[in-house]
C-alpha cells in the first residue's frame, strides 16, 4: 500500500521546530503589526489578530514583544510600512508555488525570492498561472487517535466542515474561511485540543511524488521561508511513502 500524507507530516514538525529555535518571532511580529493596520488592535473585534497573537504564544513570543508589534500596527511609523505580496512560481517537477511575503521593500524581496528559485530548479510565474490551484481553507489538525466523534459533534453546525483521517491517525478538518473562528471558539469552548489551527491555502490537487523527488521542493520551501519577508509557502505536492 501508498500513503501520501508526509509532506503534510513534515511540515508541521519543522514548524514545531522552528518555533522552538524562535525563528518565528520576526515573522509573526510582522504578521501582528499587518493584522493591526488592517483591521484593528482588538483581538476581539479583529480575527486575524486574535491567530496571529495565538501564533506568537505557539513561538513563546514573550508578551512584551507582543504589545510593542500591536502598538507598532496602530502607529504609522515609516519602518512598518509593510506590504502585503503573493508571488507566484514554479519548483522542480513542476510542483505549484505560492510564496506569501509581508516586506517593508519590494525591491528587496523581489531579486532575493528569484534567485532562491533559480538557485534551486525553480522560476517566478505570471500572475494567475498557480493561484486557481488554491483554495482559501481554514484547517484544524489533530493528534492521532484523537476523539473523532466529539470533533464531528463540534463541527455539525459548520456546512463546509470535512474531516479526513490520516494514514498516521492524525485527523484534518477543513472549513470555508468564514467559518473557520466561530468553529476554532467551539473547539475552544469544550476544550478540544488541536495541534494546529489556521487558514491557508490549500491545493485542489497534488502532484504525488517519491521521497527523492519531494527532497529538492522541501529544501527549495525552506530557503524561500528562511527569506526574512517570507512568511510561508504553499506547494501542491505530497509524497507517497511505501507501506507493508
Amino acid at each position: 500500500m501508498a500513503g501520501h500524507n508526509k509532506w503534510s507530516s513534515i511540515k508541521h514538525k519543522k514548524a514545531k521546530t522552528d518555533a522552538q529555535k524562535g525563528k518565528f518571532f520576526s515573522k509573526v511580529s510582522r504578521e501582528i503589526i499587518m493584522a493591526v493596520k488592517l483591521g484593528g488592535d482588538s483581538p476581539d473585534m479583529n480575527p486575524r489578530l486574535r491567530l496571529a497573537i495565538q501564533k506568537a504564544k505557539q513561538v513563546n513570543m514573550p508578551n512584551e514583544n507582543i504589545k510593542r508589534a500591536i502598538i507598532k500596527g496602530a502607529g504609522n511609523d515609516a519602518d512598518t510600512q509593510l506590504e502585503e505580496i503573493t508571488y507566484e512560481a514554479y519548483g522542480p517537477q513542476g510542483v505549484a508555488l505560492l510564496i506569501e511575503t509581508l516586506t517593508d521593500n519590494k525591491n528587496r524581496t523581489v531579486p532575493n525570492i528569484r534567485a532562491i528559485l533559480v538557485r534551486h530548479q525553480g522560476s517566478l510565474a505570471t500572475s494567475g498561472a498557480v493561484s486557481y490551484l488554491f483554495n482559501k481553507k481554514g484547517i484544524f489538525i489533530f493528534e492521532p487517535h484523537s476523539d473523532e466523534n466529539a470533533i464531528l459533534e463540534s463541527a455539525l453546525m459548520f456546512p463546509s466542515a470535512d474531516i479526513d483521517t490520516k494514514d498516521d491517525g492524525t485527523i484534518t478538518l477543513l472549513v470555508n474561511p468564514d467559518e473557520f473562528d466561530p468553529l476554532k471558539s467551539e473547539f475552544d469552548g469544550v476544550n478540544m485540543a488541536y495541534e494546529v489551527a489556521e487558514i491557508t491555502m490549500i491545493p485542489t490537487n497534488s502532484i504525488l511524488l517519491s521521497e527523492q523527488d519531494a527532497d529538492p521542493i522541501i529544501n527549495l520551501i525552506e530557503k524561500l521561508e528562511d527569506d526574512e519577508d517570507v512568511q510561508t509557502v504553499h506547494a501542491n505536492f505530497d509524497i507517497i511513502t511505501a507501506t507493508e
